[in-house]
């Protein structure tokens, strides 16, 4: 069945990074988690003009949600049960 993927605005999305600069160990300093973009590229900044470190590892994550086609609701309900 083709479900559209949306994301859920509903939650709000997570952005966050870890410094993975080092040569055999990782620094490992992390932002902490934003609702924006904007306060972890901020930490960043200010981290590599502490510290000299330039790599980082960036997560985003977010909630999606799958929306049916038009009429899958009734075709599931008919359909309950059926062989």
């Amino acid at each position: 069945m083709p479900f559209t993927i949306t994301q859920d605005r509903t939650a709000e999305p997570e952005y966050e990074a870890r410094c993975v600069s080092g040569d055999e160990t990782e620094c490992g300093a992390v932002s902490g988690t934003y609702h924006a973009p904007g306060p972890v590229e901020e930490w960043q900044r200010k981290h590599t003009q502490e510290t000299g470190h330039r790599r980082y590892r960036r997560n985003f994550g977010d909630y999606a949600v799958l929306q049916p086609p038009p009429g899958f609701a009734e075709w599931a309900w008919t359909t309950a049960g059926s062989p």
